[in-house]
């Protein structure tokens, strides 16, 4: 037996019929909904129940008065956990409590620290899609570049033609416009098959514009490390998109950041495009932070390993490209 939550609405069923993992439209609203495995479901229920019930603990606990000569209360337990279950379909990150071990690190250096739980949220495809495209760049790179191209200059479709391909790069290419049309973010796929060109109607959604335009870099980002220090049975907390506020009233956003038990973060500010403009900000950024250069990453879709090699032999950053990416959060983690 399998069970579903709708997004949405709320609503809860139970379905026979459908695989764990697949997704069907709630009978309620019609959202397409994953099933989970009833056992599964239950397991992460109860986790995030007892998880609700420590923060609620230890928020009592901040409010009880301590009397002249009575030894405070005990401090309240890490809230960061191992990852489980399958880090690509979770709502498990995108909790206040997930949250909340970044948020009390940040407070610690008197920064105000804004958080959208739902940047961490992989039940919808946003990550799977950008991990297809992160793993395949190379290939893929120049079908990135037109789409993005065709927003900026608001056009609402665009024609790929690929018979200057090898067969294998244009079935490549062509499996990859079509999945990501499976995923919705393309609105309408059209394949000729004699003529070899694939004709993309593109989404008009916000999300999936923002995703285009680089939102896709920081959740390939946010995937590798996440798969990472799941692998590794790692505590952490982690979060995408934080707005930070120091107390000079200056503002940043810190693309992905991860806070491991016991360490200090590791942040990743994700270019997709020109970033050579931002590199005293983020020199700046990173002293303010007090981490080290090794576990504050920029990570440039354009940059050879040359380039990145120089870079860091030139400033006190890390720089790497999707290729690097990996092999450097393995030192890590």
């Amino acid at each position: 037996m399998a069970i579903y939550r709708c997004n949405q609405c709320s609503f809860v069923s139970e379905d026979a019929v459908s695989a764990v993992g697949t997704k069907l439209p709630c009978a309620r609203c019609g959202t397409p909904c994953t099933v989970y495995g009833t056992v599964f479901y239950v397991e992460k229920l109860v986790e995030r129940y007892f998880a609700a019930l420590r923060e609620l603990a230890a928020l009592k606990d901040a409010e009880t008065p301590v009397e002249a000569g009575q030894a405070p209360p005990p401090a309240a337990p890490e809230t960061a956990v191992p990852m489980m279950g399958d880090a690509f379909n979770t709502d498990a990150l995108a909790t206040a409590a997930q949250h909340q071990g970044l948020q009390a690190w940040l407070a610690a250096k008197q920064i105000q620290a804004t958080f959208d739980f739902s940047a961490v949220d992989t039940t919808g495809f946003f990550d799977d899609a950008a991990k297809a495209i992160g793993d395949g760049y190379g290939l893929f790179s120049e079908l990135m570049e037109r789409v993005r191209f065709s927003y900026r200059k608001g056009f609402s479709w665009l024609n790929l033609e690929l018979g200057g391909l090898s067969q294998k790069d244009a079935q490549a290419i062509n499996a990859l416009c079509r999945t990501l049309h499976s995923y919705t973010f393309f609105s309408r796929y059209t394949w000729q098959k004699q003529e070899k060109i694939v004709r993309l109607t593109l989404q008009s959604a916000p999300a999936v514009r923002a995703f285009f335009e680089g939102g896709w870099l920081e959740w390939y980002a946010f995937i590798e490390l996440l798969t990472q220090m799941q692998a590794r049975g790692r505590a952490f907390s982690c979060a995408r998109g934080v707005k930070i506020t120091f107390p000079n009233e200056d503002l940043h956003e810190l693309d992905v950041v991860f806070l491991q038990q016991g360490f200090a973060p590791i942040c990743i500010e994700c270019k997709s495009g020109e970033f050579r403009q931002d590199i005293e900000k983020y020199l700046k950024l990173k002293r303010r932070l007090g981490v080290e250069r090794s576990r504050f990453i920029i990570c440039a879709t354009d940059l050879t390993d040359e380039q990145a090699a120089g870079l860091n032999s030139m400033y006190e950053l890390t720089f790497v490209n999707l290729s690097s990416l990996k092999a450097h959060l393995q030192t890590l983690v």
